[in-house]
C-alpha cells in the first residue's frame, strides 16, 4: 500500500513506469485532493483539471518516461505563464489577462512528464513574505490555519505539506521559496542565479530565481536536472554542474566543513526555537562526520540590505510599469495593493546611477561570501527569525501613508534569506525541527555560487539521518487508497 497524497512525484512516476497506475490515475486522485483542500486552505487561482487529464493521458501512451513523467504539481501563478491560462499575479490589476503562451520553464515541465492541475495563489507580484493577497484572499498554513503559509511561494508550499501535489512550483528573490518551506515543514531550494531561466523575461535585478517546493530532497534535484540550463539569448548562466543534480542525493557525501552561525547578517533578534534548529542541525551534521565550527562570512551587511531593497524596489516598479506596457493601460484606483503602490513609488525614486552602485555593491557582497566559501562547503543558519506568523500580520498600518513600514517586519522575520538573492548562492530551508506545539522550523543551508551538488548531498544525507517524511499537519489530505 502506498498513500499518495504523501508520496514524493519520483514515488508516484516509478507507480506509472512499473504500470501499477497510470498517470490519469495520478492525476484523478490529486484533483480529488485539492477540491477537498482547497476550500480550507485557499490553494488554487485556476484550476485545470480537464487540461492535466488531457496531458495525462499524453504520458501514458509514451513508451519512455522519465523519473517525473506523470507526477502531478502546481505552477505558482506568478512569473511562469501558461497558454491561455488566466495569469494575475495576484493583483486585481491583471483580473482578466490570459497568458498567450508558456514560458520556458513550463515548456520544461511539461516535457519532464510532469501534469499540471493548476495555479497556485500568490501576493500581488510575489511582494510579500505571506500569501494573502486582496485578490484572492489568504492561504492559511495546514499546521496552523490560522497562521501564514509564509510567501511568496506559500500556496505552494501549503499544497505540498497537506499533501495535494508532491511539488509545486515558486520563485525567490528575497526568500519566497525558503521561507514558506520553513513555515509549512517542507523542502525549498533556492538555485544559484540563472541556473534556470526566466525567459522570456530579463534577469530581473539579478536577485529573483525559479524552482519548485517539494517534499523530498531527490524531488528537488530531478526537477533542477530537468528544467536547468540557459535558452539562447539568456544574459547569463549559472556554472555549469559537474554531474546530475538527482545522483548528487544518492549516497553520503564525504567528510564536508560545515559553519553555522545563528546571528542574522545585518543584525535583530532570533527566536529561540529557530536558534536551537540551527544547534541541533550543526550537532547532527557533527555526529554525521563533518567537520563544524561557527563562523560567517564578513561584510558590511546593513549597507548590503539597504542596496538590496533598493534593487527590490526598482524591481517592484518595473514589474508594474512593464505590466503597464503590456496591457496598454496604467492601474486604475484600487487596482494595485497599497503596499504594492507604495513600494513601485519607492522604487522610481532611485536614479540610474543610485541602482548601479547598488547592484555594484551587491556584487561585492557575492565576492566576499565567495571567499568565505573557500574554507567552508555548506553555512548553515536559521531560514527565519521567528515561528509562522499569524494571517494579517503583514497587513499595512494605519493611517495611509504608512504602508512602507511592512518592510522593517519583513524585515525581522527574513533577516537570512535576502543575503542568498543579493549574493546568487543557492540555499535550501530544510525541515529539520518542529516545536513542542507541531509548528515546523527550517534550517537553512547555504553554499558557494553554482555548489547545489554540495547543497543537495548533505540536504539528502541530513533528510535520511533525520527523515520528515512521515509528519502530517493537522489540515491534509489522507490517505486515498493505492495499489
Amino acid at each position: 500500500m502506498v498513500d499518495l497524497a504523501f508520496a514524493d512525484a519520483i514515488a508516484q512516476s516509478e507507480l506509472v513506469r512499473k504500470g501499477v497506475l497510470s498517470a490519469t490515475d495520478l492525476t484523478e486522485a490529486a484533483i480529488d485532493r485539492a477540491e477537498r483542500m482547497n476550500p480550507a486552505l485557499g490553494l488554487l487561482v485556476e484550476p485545470l483539471f480537464e487540461d492535466a487529464l488531457t496531458a495525462a493521458r499524453l504520458v501514458d501512451r509514451q513508451r519512455e518516461r522519465g523519473p517525473l513523467a506523470g507526477a502531478p504539481m502546481l505552477v505558482k501563478d506568478h512569473l511562469a505563464t501558461i497558454a491561455g491560462v488566466r495569469h494575475t499575479e495576484g493583483s486585481a490589476f491583471l483580473r482578466e489577462y490570459v497568458a498567450p503562451a508558456d514560458s520556458e520553464l513550463v515548456r520544461r515541465y511539461r516535457a519532464a512528464g510532469l501534469v499540471i492541475i493548476g495555479t497556485a495563489s500568490t501576493p500581488e507580484f510575489a511582494l510579500m513574505s505571506t500569501t494573502e493577497p486582496l485578490l484572492h484572499g489568504p492561504t492559511r498554513n495546514p499546521w496552523d490555519t490560522a497562521r501564514s503559509p509564509g510567501g511568496s511561494s506559500g500556496a505552494s508550499a501549503a499544497a505540498v505539506a497537506a499533501g495535494v501535489v508532491p511539488l509545486a512550483h515558486g520563485n525567490d528573490s528575497g526568500g519566497s521559496l525558503r521561507i514558506p518551506a520553513s513555515c509549512c515543514g517542507v523542502f525549498g531550494l533556492k538555485p544559484s542565479r540563472a541556473r534556470n531561466s526566466l525567459a522570456p523575461y530579463g534577469d530581473l535585478g539579478g536577485i529573483w530565481v525559479e524552482h519548485v517546493i517539494t517534499r523530498s530532497v531527490r524531488d528537488s534535484a530531478a526537477v533542477l536536472d530537468a528544467t536547468s540550463g540557459p535558452v539562447g539569448g539568456d544574459p547569463y548562466a549559472a556554472p555549469i554542474a559537474a554531474g546530475s543534480f538527482l545522483r548528487a542525493t544518492e549516497a553520503d557525501p564525504v567528510r564536508m566543513r560545515v559553519s553555522f552561525t545563528t546571528a542574522p547578517p545585518a543584525g535583530g533578534a532570533v527566536a529561540d526555537e529557530c536558534v536551537a534548529a540551527v544547534e541541533a542541525a550543526a550537532a547532527l551534521c557533527s555526529a554525521l562526520g563533518h567537520e563544524v565550527a561557527e563562523a560567517a562570512p564578513e561584510f558590511d551587511w546593513q549597507a548590503a540590505e539597504s542596496a538590496f531593497l533598493t534593487v527590490f524596489a526598482a524591481c517592484c516598479a518595473s514589474w508594474v510599469d512593464g505590466w503597464a506596457h503590456r496591457l496598454g493601460r496604467a492601474p486604475g484606483e484600487g487596482e494595485l495593493e497599497p503596499f504594492t503602490r507604495a513600494l513601485a513609488a519607492s522604487g522610481r525614486e532611485a536614479t540610474a546611477p543610485e541602482l548601479l552602485l547598488c547592484v555594484e555593491l551587491l556584487q561585492q557582497a557575492g565576492r566576499a561570501t565567495d571567499r568565505f566559501f573557500e574554507h567552508c562547503d555548506v553555512l548553515l543558519t536559521p531560514t527565519l527569525a521567528e515561528l509562522p506568523p499569524p494571517l494579517g500580520y503583514f497587513d499595512p498600518p494605519p493611517p495611509p501613508g504608512n504602508e512602507l513600514d511592512v518592510l522593517a517586519r519583513d524585515a525581522r522575520f527574513t533577516p537570512f534569506t535576502w543575503v542568498a538573492n543579493a549574493t546568487g548562492q543557492p540555499a535550501a530551508s530544510l525541515p529539520l525541527h518542529w516545536t513542542a506545539e507541531g509548528l515546523p522550523v527550517g534550517v537553512m543551508a547555504t553554499a558557494r555560487f553554482g555548489g547545489e551538488e554540495t547543497l543537495l548531498a548533505l540536504a539528502a544525507q541530513l533528510e535520511r539521518a533525520r527523515p520528515w517524511a512521515d509528519r502530517r499537519p493537522p489540515v491534509h489530505a489522507g490517505a486515498l487508497g493505492a495499489p
